[in-house]
């Protein structure tokens, strides 16, 4: 089988591995080579295929934040794609009752890609990209995992 048929495989075996039992999501920091640019493209993309596959952006979303470049990045490219995102122990507002849907993220430098993948409690999106120069590109079609 050809090397590059192997990557979505080997991206979706990752993913099915990553999920956690009920007890909450999981969430790391962005490696330090993925700054800048290279960070929003893939925040931004991820905050894109998220957005289509969420569907509604009313409910609010909580993340834990940390002050890595590709969390604001992500907090930023969420907002942008209308959710209102609550981080921490914020709430989201006296008079919003709605709970908000947790987002775990997590970004990796494997095998020289980085692998981003954004969860919540009823999916998981995953994408390898290539950064060269400071500039990220996909590398990989998208893995949706979908839990009922």
């Amino acid at each position: 089988m050809q090397l590059h048929r192997l990557i979505p495989i080997a991206i979706a075996l990752g993913l099915t591995g990553c999920q956690t039992a009920t007890d909450g999501l999981s969430t790391t920091t962005a490696p330090a080579e993925i700054t800048g640019p290279a960070a929003g493209a893939i925040a931004g993309d991820m905050a894109g295929r998220f957005a289509e596959q969420a569907g509604s952006t009313t409910t609010p979303i909580k993340m834990h934040k940390d002050m890595s470049e590709f969390s604001v990045a992500l907090e930023a490219a969420l907002k942008g794609w209308g959710f209102a995102v609550v981080t921490d122990d914020k709430s989201a507002g006296a008079r919003d009752s709605t709970r908000p849907v947790e987002l775990a993220y997590s970004i990796a430098a494997v095998d020289g890609q980085v692998l981003a993948r954004l969860s919540t409690d009823t999916m998981s999106l995953g994408r390898a990209y290539s950064v060269s120069n400071g500039v990220a590109t996909p590398a990989s079609p998208l893995s949706l995992m979908k839990r009922n």
